[in-house]
């Protein structure tokens, strides 16, 4: 295989060390005067790293670090880029729910808690940023270990959890667990009904990175007076459909995660 010229490579990098400099991102004409980079040359690369989940583009055009190079540095910085990618989706899918949306993580058995866009109704419980909660508590724990392709790192996760009741409706033993993500698995979001905090109903749904792997997940939450049975198909619905444009912008291209008509528009 011939090597890529070392001038090229050269240009590259110029192109990356820019733009993790100026965390708000640079729009096409800013980077190639700012590199002194052709600019025919410059959207050639940027488009490339950008297919390769390296670099992202947000609702204006700037192109931004992306979580698959912000990976390499520290987890905080993944959370961090993996954050201000989601939140224009998370906010938009607020407005269309008007319920609060929450990012989060996997830390092992626990769920932590990375973004929350708060619901504007009065009535209405948030969990804070940074909070952990046992994920076979949550949707969005659920929905991301659901999504675990290694069968052994799954069986070693399960191994690990100790039962412990939050609410009422909390997962009890082992065998419930493993029914509910198969039923996860099927349906593509996971369903939390007053299993982590009583009154409190959410919907979650897994984003997938490009290599197939779970990186995070996306969920809807409410209070069970306004998060009815008649809701959950709208919110399933729009949910799942928000979590395809997250895995997009994650590099994730297959079929699975085709990017909804909504995000094809922003990016155009």
């Amino acid at each position: 295989m011939k090597s890529p010229p070392v001038g090229v490579i050269r240009k590259v990098l110029s192109i990356l060390e820019l733009l993790d400099s100026v965390p708000n991102g640079l729009q096409l004409n800013q980077i190639a005067e700012e590199t002194g980079i052709n600019k025919s040359t410059a959207h050639r690369f940027l488009s490339h790293l950008e297919s390769e989940g390296y670099l992202f583009r947000d609702g204006h055009s700037n192109y931004m670090v992306g979580t698959k190079l912000s990976r390499l540095g520290s987890g905080a910085s993944f959370q961090a880029t993996l954050s201000k990618l989601a939140r224009p989706v998370m906010e938009n899918l607020r407005k269309l729910t008007g319920e609060t949306v929450n990012l989060a993580i996997l830390d092992g058995i626990d769920v932590i808690y990375i973004d929350v866009l708060e619901t504007g109704h009065t009535f209405r419980l948030v969990t804070q940023i940074g909070s952990h909660l046992p994920f076979y508590t949550t949707s969005l724990g659920k929905a991301m270990v659901a999504s675990i392709t290694d069968p052994a790192r799954l069986e070693e996760l399960l191994s690990r959890v100790e039962f412990e009741s939050t609410a009422t409706g909390t997962i009890k033993n082992i065998a419930r667990l493993k029914k509910q993500l198969a039923v996860v698995r099927r349906q593509h979001y996971a369903f939390d009904d007053e299993e982590a905090v009583a009154g409190v109903r959410c919907v979650g749904a897994p984003i997938i990175e490009a290599n197939g792997e779970v990186a995070a997940a996306i969920s809807i939450s409410a209070p069970v007076v306004r998060f009815t049975n008649d809701r959950v198909p709208m919110f399933s619905r729009e949910l799942c459909k928000s979590a395809r444009e997250i895995s997009w912008l994650l590099g994730n291209r297959t079929s699975d995660t085709a990017v909804s008509t909504r995000s094809k528009s922003k990016r155009r």
